[in-house]
């Protein structure tokens, strides 16, 4: 399972992190989840600097793709269509591919005509916009509907990363990297708190 994390210049640590840290638990597995930029280096909304580990075009090779956030996002999704536009560049497929966004990235996700009519998940701060381009927010920190997935707030990165193991690997697979990362301590609760989030959004075998 090869993993895009959509990561761009002004990105929020938590939501590419998070996912990156957590979906490489299954590294042994045959996984391999990777920061996917439009450049070389991208800096986050706290100055992080960190190296693209895949070009952009990636995301449309990959078997799983997940929208990051980060402070320029509206401007990114207003730029769609445009000569150059960050987006353009993208070519993804919900028959073949499982896409996830973790906050403002669901504006991306609208802006490609990924969410269609399905309710999303998003940041306080992101609602309005996505209200704005008619698409109803869910009060919920995880939703999915078929390959599409959406989380609101920064931890609720952890529900996308959940999700996507549990579709791609298995519960029992998913329940052995998640188990490692939780608290000690609290690692059961913590698991089976986890899955029983993203348990309704995964379909029957």
């Amino acid at each position: 399972m090869r993993i895009a994390i959509l990561t761009f210049d002004g990105f929020n640590e938590l939501d590419s992190f998070i996912a990156l840290g957590l979906l490489n638990r299954l590294g042994a597995d045959g996984w391999k989840a990777e920061i996917t930029s439009p450049s070389a280096q991208v800096t986050s909304m706290n100055g992080v600097t960190v190296q693209a580990q895949q070009p952009l075009e990636f995301a449309n090779e990959a078997d799983a793709v997940i929208f990051g956030s980060g402070i320029y996002t509206r401007a990114i999704a207003a730029d769609y269509g445009r000569r150059g536009a960050l987006l353009d560049r993208l070519q993804l497929d919900p028959l073949r591919q499982l896409i996830g966004a973790q906050c403002s990235g669901a504006l991306l996700l609208a802006r490609l005509g990924l969410l269609a009519d399905m309710p999303a998940c998003t940041d306080l701060t992101t609602k309005p916009w996505l209200v704005e381009a008619g698409v109803r927010v869910e009060e919920a920190p995880f939703h999915a509907r078929g390959p599409i997935a959406t989380a609101g707030g920064c931890l609720a990165s952890q529900y996308l990363a959940a999700w996507l193991m549990v579709r791609g690997a298995g519960v029992d697979a998913a329940t052995r990297a998640l188990h490692y990362a939780a608290p000690v301590g609290e690692k059961e609760a913590y698991v089976g708190r986890l899955l029983d989030v993203v348990r309704p959004f995964i379909p029957a075998p």
